[in-house]
């Protein structure tokens, strides 16, 4: 337990400090005007994020997939926070109360180079697919090493219904990390059998913005937790030592003033090692987003590894931007045309349907509409739809330009083409905004690597330092969801404040005979 006197100073405002300070105060008692989160940007969330209006257009950079029966995190902490829209009941509860009413059945989950929807009872195994695929569910994670996914499967393997499906739902490429595919499809065992339909995905009532992120910080703020915007932590001083890792000083940047702060010997220090979505940039209908580089967190990552060289292996995230990237796109509409079109054509719905992915787009492209309204602050009559590109750098199939360099009305043409919206596209141009975003590191956490690439969440020796968010290492879960973030809170505060609490263990769906047998079921259809 925290002392009255002791401090908390939290680097980054994303979910895993957002989460480390509700466990501070909840578990630890601490208090919450003893705790100070440091965030470069004007706004909280992290890559968790959702802002807009209906006149300048709405943009969601990305989506996280939320499952019922594998966040045993996330659903631990929200059924602590409670609800904006009715403070009688939890997050937790407003969502799965969602969740029941607006159910997701995908009836169009892939769509071929004819505009067809595809049948997808089928997984498109060979026998070799089969035995790639259990061999690397039980091969350990020190054997894999630094193989990609493309190393362990035949060329065949990527033209599978299954690949196509499960690539878009988790945002994996071929030269990703063996380890990461290997965790996911542990982790996410239970969803193999209904990965056609996404059944099993979790649905907020708005975006996760607004439906996640506000709930909490609006709990914060009454527990009087200091939030430190547009300052930006630029460095960590550790006190000299050959057997401890203390951080003694904090360096940042407030306005441009460069300011510090001495760390007393109780203080605790938590650190956002690198993010997502830095570098991000955004376009609009008549302009393409530029290639953004790193930014604050990752330097931060780089100057403490400078001074504790066993702290990760920054570069390993940073230094492959061409194979780290995807380009998003956030679509506004005026007039309910899109949605009344897509309804027909894939029978779903908005809100019941999952992502509708081109398998042969050249870029990979995959949209989704969620229930309206997806913004709190949205209007009745706007409508707002997301998709993002895999394949940013190629040439479209109908704009003979690389996704990278399109605008967003270029992105929106390439997309109505591949549904046949032909002689809608002039009205559907003119009443909507689309709204593109570059991400360099959007997937970086997934690039190949070995375990000490990756600091541990309490690193060796450390007496006050912990590591939050998707560049920390946890053994067997997978990056890339908000439940990686909860998770390394939880083991960062319990274990900095020696708490007498039992960390939320992880469903071994792996180990579960019904679930195993339904997926060797599945993979024979």
């Amino acid at each position: 337990m925290a002392n009255h006197d002791t401090k908390a100073y939290l680097v980054g405002a994303g979910v895993g400090s957002l989460a480390a300070a509700v466990y501070l105060i909840r578990d630890g008692h601490f208090p919450g005007k003893n705790i100070h989160i440091f965030e470069e940007m004007n706004i909280t969330g992290g890559s968790c994020d959702g802002t807009g209006s209906a006149e300048k257009g709405y943009v969601l950079r990305g989506g996280r997939m939320l499952n019922d029966e594998a966040y045993e995190y996330t659903w631990e902490l929200l059924k602590f926070i409670p609800s904006i829209t009715d403070p009688q009941i939890s997050v937790r509860d407003e969502i799965i109360a969602f969740d029941k009413k607006v159910q997701t059945h995908a009836k169009a989950r892939l769509v071929d180079e004819n505009g067809k929807i595809v049948d997808v009872s089928s997984m498109g195994f060979s026998n070799k697919d089969r035995m790639d695929l259990m061999k690397l569910t039980i091969s350990p994670e020190d054997a894999l090493k630094t193989y990609t996914i493309e190393q362990f499967f035949s060329p065949s393997f990527f033209k599978t219904n299954f690949w196509y499906m499960w690539a878009t739902t988790f945002a994996f490429q071929p030269w990703h990390s063996a380890i990461e595919f290997k965790r996911y499809l542990n982790r996410f065992m239970h969803e193999f059998p209904r990965i056609h339909t996404l059944a099993g995905v979790t649905r907020t009532p708005y975006n996760q913005y607004d439906s996640i992120i506000l709930p909490i910080i609006k709990w914060l703020g009454g527990q009087d937790v200091h939030f430190e915007m547009n300052c930006k932590v630029t460095d960590l001083d550790f006190k000299p030592s050959q057997k401890e890792k203390t951080i003694e000083r904090i360096h940042y940047l407030d306005a441009g003033k460069q300011k510090e702060i001495t760390i007393h010997n109780t203080d605790l220090v938590f650190v956002t090692n690198g993010s997502m979505t830095e570098g991000y940039s955004l376009g609009s209908m008549t302009s393409a987003p530029r290639l953004g580089s790193k930014g604050a967190s990752f330097t931060l990552w780089e100057n403490i590894v400078r001074k504790q060289p066993d702290l990760g292996t920054p570069s390993v995230f940073t230094d492959h931007i061409d194979k780290s990237l995807w380009e998003s796109f956030t679509v506004t509409c005026k007039d309910p045309i899109f949605f009344d079109l897509m309804e027909k054509f894939s029978g779903n719905s908005y809100g019941t349907g999952a992502l509708v992915t081109f398998k042969d787009s050249n870029w990979f492209m995959s949209i989704v509409l969620a229930y309206q309204p997806h913004f709190i602050n949205q209007p009745e009559n706007i409508k707002v739809f997301w998709g993002y590109s895999l394949f940013p750098n190629n040439i479209g199939n109908y704009i003979q330009k690389k996704m990278s360099e399109c605008t967003g009305e270029e992105i929106l043409i390439e997309l109505c083409s591949h549904l046949r919206f032909h002689k809608h596209i002039p009205f559907i141009l003119k009443t909507s905004n689309c709204i593109p975003c570059m991400m360099p590191f959007i997937t970086s956490q997934f690039m190949p690597r070995v375990r000490t690439d990756r600091p541990e969440v309490i690193p060796k020796d450390s007496t006050n330092l912990a590591f939050l968010g998707q560049f920390a290492e946890i053994p067997d879960d997978v990056v890339f969801t908000v439940e990686y973030s909860v998770r390394s809170a939880q083991m960062a505060v319990y274990s900095l404040l020696k708490l007498n609490k039992e960390v939320t263990p992880i469903n071994q769906h792996q180990y579960d005979v019904r679930i195993l047998f339904d997926t060797f079921i599945t993979s024979f259809r």
